[in-house]
């Protein structure tokens, strides 16, 4: 199958009611050219009357085109056109003829075109799309996946369906379970060949097979072969090693189509005594929920920017990420499959009980089935895939109703890959039903702004996690849950840590994993995965921040406090983020992100955090998703000789906390202490450090330096050269420092970038959870020193870009695109 990338030539419009236009009711608008991924929403302006959810971006219907011109063929030619993603409800149609309908706005869908098409002339290429209030959080909209045109004569592999199992692997030989598709269009039967190999990371074949494969006119063949490679190498975490399957197809000696994909080997197994294996080694899950928008970019799904996600959630500690809540893209499975990181691929937000006007429980019971088919065959030759989830928080699955549809979509998972584990990421509020509800209104989840412990604000904040984690254990939750997990490899638990323990004694047969964890209690959640075997892991919400349930991880100051804290759940307007990211929307590290890293026990030297010194001793008040407010900076101006709390972080007996070499004093630290010590003290510029000790030594340092002097605008980009193609990006980090490097985070000021040469710069913003200012525009201000400008190259050459802030000398940094 010939594959070309059909991202480029595209135009985008808004467009009204399709009558309205027709018969000439209103004004028209006028098409914009763009590249794909795009998002077509991400430009939009946001209005207060608009929904929190989905950040009070608009709703809107937008129509993309594109000239598409097929050279002729004889009789037979087979064309198709993939769409990795489409946000949402897409219509395509070619020469205005409706060729597919597509409600589903994840799902990779493959549309067969060539009965529409005229061959070797110009061709009309159009897709309607919609976004609504239809999720519970910032969808994008528009093609905001790659698309792809495929290419074949009358006999060819049937496109997506090579499958690549490995079901036995010893240390001497593995095998390899290859299956394909051979498709016969012509009116005469067909006596080809199938080669099948498996080809090594360095170009050399290591394995081998070739035999006759015979179709009839009109039909196709489903063919299987076992392979085996011997002395394999296995892919694991430490080692994400990968092979290529390479199946050509031949007729009369010579090859009419050709499929390859990368996979590995490795083996999966999971059990209450030994938890889960992936070789045979235990392994711990140290995972990060994330959704699927690439913040300044939007929804689009840009090859770069989804393995850059993937580089930075490894780096700061996590080995694994789960999709939430809806197939992850394949630029980021690719990512993972490289990098070694493990995923828990989820399918469904809801089934057929809506959580969003409009939403795709609307379509569910019609289309459920083609997506979940359509997300394993993505998935099936991805190493780091291990675990199918069938939905998130699903509201029927504490009903026999709702068991029932779950033990469909499960079987139907393990009816196209039965390799893998399924699990279910459920809410125990949920399933617990009305009786749960009405314990949570008399009263159980009323929050206490005091603590039962000193570890401070951060502990306040994780007050209503706390008190629902002692509703989980209600007896309701284990009756309504049974059946709905009885046919789970493994149960997923989402804010239940509570339960760990009581369910291994209830239900000796079942593996957890916590699919779904607040924040600040990792050191308790954490703990209790080292301690119980049958917990495979934790996912946090959320490893990465993201557009859209705005606010629901902030801290507040002097808003009036109801029973359950906060007066809302998600913030008003202008508020952007959900902000309860480790990372943020920026790809910069937040403190809770170090915090967990030590947890984790990556990390041996303490981490340094001060909070916001304008809201000194004021009470602060959030949601279980909040993290103090507290920043990583030593730079406080206009607070001199004002009070200051310091957080520090550290696996140590204690910790010694020094202004300019003078002691402040030390705190007990460790998991005794949550891993946290506070000081109280006067802002003073210059030294802040932190000492960890352990038995008496000295076991890690750190420190940070206030910034003096001129302000200076440095701008450093990840990679100073990148691939001239539009699937690759440069990422400029636009920081506001001294002459010695040290972050000037209270002198935020607008930054201007230009881009010239072989680049367009594609987004600027920076991670300001609440700020008005877009993405696509040329001027952001910065955020506690900060912000990100994204450059895409349109062809092969030398890029610039050139930032300016007031103040500051101007920045021009080089870029080459090579191709």
């Amino acid at each position: 199958m010939h594959r070309s990338l059909l991202n480029d030539g595209w135009t985008v419009r808004p467009k009204q009611n399709p009558f309205a236009e027709r018969v000439g009711l209103g004004m028209l608008s006028e098409p914009v050219p763009v590249t794909l991924p795009h998002d077509a929403l991400i430009g939009a302006d946001r209005s207060p009357s608009g929904n929190a959810a989905t950040a009070y971006f608009p709703s809107g219907i937008w129509e993309y085109r594109r000239p598409l011109e097929v050279p002729a063929h004889g009789s037979g030619a087979s064309v198709f056109v993939e769409f990795e993603g489409i946000y949402r409800d897409a219509f395509v149609y070619v020469n205005g003829d409706l060729a597919a309908h597509r409600p589903s706005g994840y799902a990779d869908f493959v549309v067969e075109i060539d009965h529409l098409l005229r061959f070797g002339e110009p061709n009309d290429l159009r897709v309607e799309v919609r976004a609504r209030d239809d999720s519970r959080w910032y969808t994008g909209a528009g093609i905001y996946r790659s698309v792809w045109l495929l290419q074949a004569g009358p006999l060819h592999l049937a496109p997506g369906r090579l499958e690549i199992l490995t079901p036995d692997i010893t240390d001497d030989v593995a095998t390899v379970a290859v299956c394909v598709t051979v498709r016969n269009r012509s009116v005469t039967g067909s006596d080809a060949r199938l080669r099948t190999e498996v080809v090594d990371g360095d170009g050399s074949v290591v394995a081998r097979d070739e035999a006759e494969v015979t179709t009839v006119p009109g039909g196709a063949v489903t063919a299987r072969r076992r392979l085996y490679v011997t002395r394999p190498r296995r892919w694991g975490p430490d080692d994400p090693h990968l092979y290529t399957c390479r199946v050509t197809l031949l007729s009369g000696g010579q090859v009419v189509d050709e499929e390859s994909s990368t996979f590995g080997i490795r083996s999966l197994s999971v059990d209450p005594l030994h938890g889960l294996r992936i070789n045979g080694q235990p392994i711990l899950l140290r995972g990060a929920c994330v959704h699927h928008d690439n913040g300044p970019l939007g929804a689009a799904t840009i090859d770069r920017a989804e393995e850059r996600r993937v580089e930075l959630l490894k780096a700061a500690g996590f080995n694994a990420i789960r999709s939430a809540h809806n197939p992850l893209s394949k630029p980021m499975l690719a990512a993972c499959d490289r990098l070694g990181v493990l995923v828990m691929d989820e399918a469904f937000d809801m089934w057929g009980e809506p959580k969003s006007e409009d939403d795709y429980a609307l379509r569910f019971p019609d289309w459920w089935e083609a997506d979940i088919e359509a997300m394993v065959r993505k998935d099936v030759n991805h190493p780091s895939v291990i675990l199918y989830s069938i939905g998130n928080e699903i509201p029927e699955a504490g009903r026999p109703h709702g068991a029932r549809l779950g033990r469909a979509l499960a079987e139907k998972i393990r009816s196209l890959d039965g390799s893998r584990l399924v699990t279910h990421a459920i809410s125990g509020l949920l399933v617990g039903g009305s009786e749960l509800f009405d314990e949570l209104r008399r009263g159980v989840s009323a929050a206490d702004p005091g603590t039962d412990d000193e570890a401070g604000v951060n502990t306040a904040l994780t007050n209503l996690a706390d008190r629902l984690n002692r509703l989980m254990v209600s007896p309701v939750i284990a009756r309504n849950s049974e059946e709905s997990i009885s046919y789970l490899d493994v149960a997923g638990y989402n804010y239940m840590e509570s339960r760990y323990e009581l369910d291994r004694d209830l239900y000796p047969n079942r593996v957890i994993v916590g699919s779904e964890t607040h924040p600040p209690a990792i050191d308790r959640g954490w703990t209790e995965v080292l301690r119980q075997p049958h917990v495979i892991g934790d996912f946090t919400w959320t490893g990465w921040d993201y557009l859209g349930e705005v606010g629901i991880g902030r801290t507040v100051y002097g808003e009036p406090e109801t029973s359950s804290g906060p007066p809302s759940f998600m913030g008003d307007y202008p508020w952007l983020t959900a902000w309860c990211g480790d990372i943020d929307i920026t790809g910069h590290r937040r403190p809770q992100s170090h915090y967990r890293e030590i947890v984790f026990g990556l990390r041996s030297d303490p981490y340094l955090a001060v909070r916001r010194p304008e809201h000194h001793g004021e009470t602060a008040a959030g949601t279980p998703w909040s993290w103090s407010d507290a920043v990583s900076t030593w730079s406080w101006d206009g607070f001199e000789g004002k009070p200051i709390t310091v957080e520090v972080y550290a696996d140590a007996d204690e910790v010694e906390l020094l202004v300019n070499g003078r002691a402040v004093g030390t705190q007990p630290a460790g998991p005794a202490h949550r891993f946290r010590a506070e000081f109280e003290t006067v802002f003073e510029p210059g030294l802040l450090e932190a000492v960890a000790r352990r038995g008496g030594e000295e076991r890690g340092r750190t420190s940070l330096r206030s910034a003096a002097g001129p302000v200076l605008l440095d701008a450093r980009v990840d990679r100073p050269v990148i691939a001239a193609h539009a699937g690759d990006l440069a990422f400029v980090g636009l920081n506001l420092v001294d002459a010695e490097g040290a972050l000037h985070s209270s002198a935020d000021r607008q930054v201007r970038v230009e881009v010239q040469g072989a680049g367009v710069l594609q987004a600027l913003g920076s991670a300001n959870p609440a700020g008005e200012e877009g993405f696509t525009g040329p001027i952001c201000t910065t955020f506690d020193g900060r912000a990100l400008a994204v450059v895409r190259p349109t062809g092969a050459g030398p890029i610039t870009l050139t930032a300016t802030a007031e103040g500051c000398e101007p920045q021009h940094l080089g870029v080459d695109a090579r191709a």
